[in-house]
């Protein structure tokens, strides 16, 4: 099955010159995502996973999931101010400006293997930022899972040290 056909292309959102790719329909579509479950879940076969870390806030859909799956914990990575703990952050450069992550400090401990999700991987400022922010706290990246990468904006370069999976790629 191909999962491209349950994303939808949005022109000029979140502003004008950005193509959008819309998992809405993904995540109505039961079938859909039980396949979309299905392909992630099997790029982690043989791999250890303590924790899943979704990323705000597209990737805490399928980012839960994965963890209940795996019976392993979630860690919410959120945009600031908005965890009610102790965090630490990490800023980043986007394909549309910069923004600013945030975990809560107690969310890791050293050693722990984590499995990073995210909806889409574009040019990789995202990602490169919850990486430092799992080391920092003395995580250990087993891999990055994306529903989908977005191949012309070379995100992956940035995180080309670590294991990368990618469900869709355009």
């Amino acid at each position: 099955m191909s999962l491209k056909k349950y994303i939808r292309d949005i022109q000029g959102f979140p502003k004008e010159g950005i193509l959008f790719k819309d998992i809405t329909p993904l995540l109505i579509d039961p079938k859909g995502r039980t396949e979309c479950l299905k392909t992630l879940v099997d790029s982690l076969k043989g791999k250890q996973i303590d924790k899943v870390i979704g990323v705000e806030s597209r990737g805490f859909f399928f980012g839960m999931l994965l963890a209940q799956e795996l019976n392993v914990g979630f860690i919410p990575v959120r945009k600031p101010n908005k965890l009610p703990f102790d965090t630490i952050s990490a800023s980043y450069d986007l394909e549309y400006g910069s923004d600013t992550l945030e975990i809560h400090t107690d969310a890791i401990q050293k050693g722990d293997r984590i499995l990073i999700h995210d909806d889409v991987l574009a040019t990789g400022g995202t990602a490169q930022a919850v990486c430092e922010l799992v080391e920092r706290l003395g995580g250990e990246i087993v891999q990055l899972n994306f529903l989908m990468e977005i191949s012309f904006l070379k995100g992956r370069e940035k995180i080309k040290e670590y294991e990368i999976f990618s469900a869709i790629t355009y």
